[in-house]
């Protein structure tokens, strides 16, 4: 094996080490936002905010997301679009009071 092969390994190797410290770190913020005396809206939204960066890390890292080709990328931003779109249509169709 030579020397570049190896340095290429440890480089990505301490890539996904830092990914995952990242990520262990942020799901101890998350433990500690628990604690916090917020408002029920206030603390989903910044619970939602870092599980949102935490599944970005292992999209991009783990699911190898960051290096893929343009077209992989669009699929999965039209998917994440319709997934927002068919989550808000209960919020839609909830504010639609009946004899207004």
């Amino acid at each position: 094996m030579s020397d570049d092969h190896a340095a290429d390994i440890d480089k990505h190797v301490r890539t996904y080490i830092l990914v995952f410290v990242t990520l262990a770190i942020l799901t101890v913020v998350t433990v500690g936002v628990n604690t916090l005396d917020l408002s029920t809206g206030a603390a989903v939204g910044l619970a939602l905010a870092i599980a949102t960066v935490k599944a970005s890390l292992v999209a991009c890292y783990f699911m190898h997301l960051i290096s893929e080709k343009k077209l992989i990328v669009w699929v999965l931003a039209m998917t994440f679009f319709f997934f927002l779109v068919l989550m808000l249509v209960p919020i839609i169709t909830a504010s639609d009071v009946p004899g207004s």
